[in-house]
């Protein structure tokens, strides 16, 4: 059987489309960047001398906290994908974090370019 819908929204082509090209801009920018990736528990966060995983269970109770109250905000969810990839220590975890991260990101831009009225592509 096929289908007729899209796989993904428009908002979501018009999202991952501006993140390309936000991918080629820097690429050309600075060239192909090979970094470390700088992450695990015990890595100090946000100049805080907290460490990654603790400031990721803070993040994470923070939201817990704020969903429960009714004001949940899109900087705590980022916030906490965000922290969460900073303490993994595992590539393959941080893999994943990363990607939770971009589609957050991303679900936040849709979210925006639903909502505004001025044109944010």
């Amino acid at each position: 059987m096929t289908t007729t819908q899209p796989i993904v929204s428009q908002h979501t082509t018009a999202i991952l489309t501006r993140i390309a090209a936000e991918r080629a801009r820097q690429d050309a920018l600075w060239g192909e960047q090979n970094h470390p990736d700088g992450t695990g528990p015990d890595v100090e966060v946000a100049g805080l001398s907290r460490r990654a995983s603790d400031a990721a269970h803070t993040a994470r109770f923070t939201t817990e906290i704020a969903r429960a109250e009714g004001r949940l905000t899109w900087l705590h969810i980022l916030r906490e994908e965000v922290y969460e990839g900073f303490a993994e220590a595992v590539v393959t975890d941080l893999f994943e974090e990363l990607i939770q991260v971009a589609a957050t990101a991303a679900c936040w831009a849709e979210a925006i370019d639903r909502r505004t009225t001025v044109e944010v592509r």
